[in-house]
């Protein structure tokens, strides 16, 4: 059962919100299609709320608006890898999600992964490709492998490698969206994501996607995933995946929403892929399913995320009164 939540309250303390949006990563149309719908949910609430396709000239513009606080829906490069956040800390503007330091460590998900291995977080082999990569040495040592961007999100770039061939091809096509490549152990199990919101872990999602890599289209075009919420892991399971997901979310340092995906193989063990520090608030995104099913609404989850950084809006200045 949630707790009780005084949303008016936060609707009172809010004052003016100015929802980043767009940018011109890869992701911005998903980043458009989260921002029209938190606007729309604060204009249901009451909150004054300004929307901002962010572009070369968002450092006038955000001076021009004036904001009491940022929610950042930016998905992608400079929206969630710490350039945004480093840009509101400079203007002193109270922004939700992590921080600097945490947006650019799970950005990168090889770094993301070395912190987590230090902290004896189990997570799936992997490998950074490049042009002198001997693609047989790394076919023979992960098998059949997933191959992805190192900084993106979405499921852009994501393909299955099933030789070493493939392997090779799978790199080319990832480096149109990033410099940096990575190739991960395909594990076959079960795939499960996991949200947490200032700290607390919300209902556990299974995902059932038919043994196929769960990529762009599956996300946001077929929307074949066919999520299962909560999933369906034991009492014992679930707190195990809860608690692995608490662990790699502290250990990055994060604050606020986000979302841990995880597999689990063949022997049980379940195995962290990567955290995104700026989930998708679509209408078929995860973090909106997970909450619905303990009765937190979408406005009311709004309100949360914009909760968590309140407190800075107590305590800084606008950008107009502190320039």
């Amino acid at each position: 059962m949630k707790e009780q939540f005084d949303s008016q309250r936060v609707i009172d303390t809010a004052g003016h919100v100015v929802v980043l949006m767009g940018g011109t990563s890869a992701e911005r149309e998903i980043s458009l299609l989260s921002g029209k719908a938190t606007v729309a949910s604060l204009q249901r609430c009451g909150v004054q709320v300004t929307a901002l396709d962010v572009g070369a000239r968002v450092v006038s513009e955000l001076a021009a608006l004036n904001p009491d606080f940022v929610l950042n829906m930016l998905h992608g490069e400079r929206g969630e890898d710490g350039v945004i956040q480093g840009l509101l800390e400079l203007l002193d503007v109270p922004y939700s999600g992590s921080g600097v330091l945490a947006s650019a460590l799970a950005m990168d998900k090889i770094r993301a992964k070395q912190i987590w291995l230090q902290e004896g977080l189990a997570s799936a082999d992997f490998e950074l490709l490049t042009g002198a990569t001997d693609w047989q040495a790394v076919f023979a040592r992960l098998g059949t492998s997933v191959v992805k961007p190192v900084n993106g999100g979405s499921s852009l770039g994501i393909t299955k490698a099933e030789s070493a061939e493939a392997l090779r091809e799978a790199y080319l096509e990832a480096l149109k969206l990033d410099a940096k490549v990575m190739a991960e152990t395909c594990i076959e199990g079960g795939e499960y994501t996991v949200t947490v919101l200032n700290g607390v872990v919300l209902p556990i999602i299974e995902l059932q996607s038919g043994g196929k890599i769960y990529d762009y289209d599956a996300k946001y075009i077929t929307h074949n995933a066919d999520p299962i919420c909560p999933a369906r892991l034991g009492a014992e399971e679930a707190a195990e995946l809860s608690q692995m997901a608490l662990h790699a979310y502290a250990a990055l340092g994060c604050r606020g929403t986000a979302r841990v995906d995880a597999m689990r193989d063949r022997d049980g063990r379940f195995l962290l892929l990567e955290l995104n520090t700026l989930p998708g608030m679509t209408e078929h995104s995860f973090v909106p399913l997970s909450a619905s099913v303990i009765g937190i609404g979408f406005d009311e989850l709004v309100l949360r995320i914009i909760d968590q950084a309140l407190p800075q809006v107590q305590l800084g200045e606008s950008i107009h009164e502190s320039s």
